[in-house]
């Protein structure tokens, strides 16, 4: 659709993971590439390439292009589409360990909660049977 021009940019959301409580939603311009990409401005120098000129492509660089295109974009969808995984996945173990912290601590307040009642019960039948054998010896 972008190459027949029927769309003008093509934008990839996605959810970036950061780490297993940090999830950031992600919105990416995939076509045109931005000029950050093709620049790789924010390498560094050692990483950028050695020598920069002119020079002479085997084969031609609108063919080069027409072969590499279509990988970029598969990565970038894949890894996308990876990073959103991994969040998803963090997420659920979050949720998950949260659940199980909370259903530990419900299980000790109604444990603490049944032992004192069960404690008063035996209280109040303590309390019965020498109240019973004190009537008794009256």
């Amino acid at each position: 659709m972008y190459a027949a021009e029927e769309v003008d940019r093509v934008i990839l959301v996605y959810n970036r993971f950061v780490s297993p409580l940090i999830q950031r939603v992600t919105v990416t311009d995939l076509l045109p590439i931005p000029e950050t990409v093709l620049a790789a401005k924010d390498l560094p120098e050692e990483e950028r390439g050695p020598v920069r000129g002119d020079f002479i492509y085997e084969p031609e660089p609108e063919e080069i292009l027409e072969r590499l295109l279509p990988v970029y974009l598969e990565t970038e969808i894949f890894r996308a589409f990876l990073e959103s995984a991994a969040s998803f996945l963090a997420a659920q173990m979050t949720a998950m360990r949260n659940a199980s912290k909370n259903a530990g601590e419900l299980i000790d307040r109604y444990t603490l909660q049944m032992n004192r009642a069960r404690q008063a019960q035996i209280t109040q039948e303590i309390l019965e049977i020498v109240a019973g054998a004190d009537a008794l010896t009256q």
